[in-house]
């Protein structure tokens, strides 16, 4: 019998994105192929503490409705023989081991870098974008400034750092931008903190709804067309589905539309663009992807205006994988079930995490 390698879901984080993550889990947990990989799950609580439940999954696994905190004993992850394993903080006993991780904590501190550069140190192979990448996506202005060096079209917009915030007025930005225009933390995911606006009451609302979540913020200019997502995977040679649209509901795509109300977008795979754009897009896709040290995963996302040209709104690096998440509906539609997307993005972290250990002995 071949060896199942255990892979623990880590989960939970502090970011106002807990409960998302708390659905992502639940459906990877779901999803994996039990035949290949036995799951675990290792939970990090909304104050930051890991925790581990090991009689949690003898149950129902239902992480967004039954509390896996409530029994969880605290942990701290280490390794003991060569291998990552989970420790009783109050025993010191050893829980649980496992091999390989795939974080799907959304957001601050679990998709910046922070989270990826704990297991990286800890030599734990992990599903997704390095440190580097997973920062850079991150942090909109730095991504966006590399994107713009290499030639891929993004929003004009500005940066505001909080102590800045008084520097430009309503009427400075209505008129180098026009209206509406869309206001956002720098570092953030899901549409958190984002406010589309039109007025000055509107400016001042979304300042101190942004600064709430960033000490710097980006202000850009509305585009006007149809938003559309393609998702990337691989390492060195990454390859990109089929294009998605989504049509919002609401005023924009919000963190609302996304996770918490079902009828907030509707989402068409294929997008209804045409065949030499929908290449064109994802070949963007796949560049940009590069350009940002991504490895393992990413969503891109476009903005494609009428006259086809676009502006790349953003790189998420580690993508929901809710029910009505795109990363993995865009992959089922190119023709790779969850279950196999799955497995192909832990074996890509097994293959990067052999490929940097080989480095690692050459240093």
């Amino acid at each position: 019998m071949n060896y199942q390698p255990t892979v623990a879901i880590v989960f939970g984080g502090r970011s106002a994105e807990h409960a998302v993550s708390l659905q992502s889990a639940n459906n990877i947990y779901h999803a994996i192929d039990t035949a290949a990989f036995r799951p675990l799950l290792l939970g990090v609580n909304k104050a930051g503490h890991w925790h581990y439940n090991p009689t949690y999954s003898q149950g129902t696994i239902d992480l967004p409705g039954r509390d896996y905190f409530q029994e969880a004993k605290p942990v701290f992850i280490t390794s003991n023989q060569g291998k990552p394993a989970v420790i009783c903080l109050e025993t010191y006993e050893v829980l649980a081991a496992f091999d390989v991780v795939f974080p799907i904590i959304h957001g601050t501190t679990g998709e910046d870098g922070t989270l990826q550069g704990f297991l990286k140190f800890h030599r734990i192979p992990f599903v997704g974008p390095d440190v580097l990448g997973s920062a850079i996506g991150m942090d909109k202005d730095v991504a966006k400034r590399l994107l713009h060096h290499e030639g891929i079209p993004v929003a004009d917009g500005i940066v505001l750092y909080r102590h800045q915030q008084d520097q430009y007025t309503f009427s400075d930005i209505s008129a180098q931008f026009g209206l509406p225009v869309f206001v956002k933390p720098a570092n953030a995911g899901s549409s958190v903190g984002v406010s589309k606006v039109d007025s000055a009451e509107a400016y001042h609302q979304a300042l101190q709804e942004a600064f709430a979540y960033d000490t710097k913020i980006l202000i850009e200019a509305a585009v006007v067309g149809k938003e559309v997502e393609c998702a990337v995977l691989g390492n060195e040679n990454p390859k990109a589905s089929i294009m998605g649209e989504i049509i919002p509901t609401k005023q924009f795509y919000s963190y609302e539309a996304k996770y918490l109300s079902t009828d907030g977008a509707k989402l068409h795979i294929p997008a209804h663009i045409d065949d030499q754009t929908a290449d064109a897009l994802r070949q963007m896709a796949v560049k940009a992807f590069q350009v940002l040290c991504c490895e393992g995963m990413a969503r891109v996302d476009f903005f494609l205006r009428i006259d086809n040209t676009f502006v790349l709104n953003e790189i998420n690096t580690l993508p929901g994988f809710t029910k009505i998440s795109m990363y993995p509906k865009l992959w089922e539609q190119t023709g790779l079930s969850y279950a196999d997307l799955i497995t192909e993005l832990i074996s890509l972290a097994l293959q990067r995490s052999d490929r940097d250990q080989q480095l690692a002995t050459n240093q």
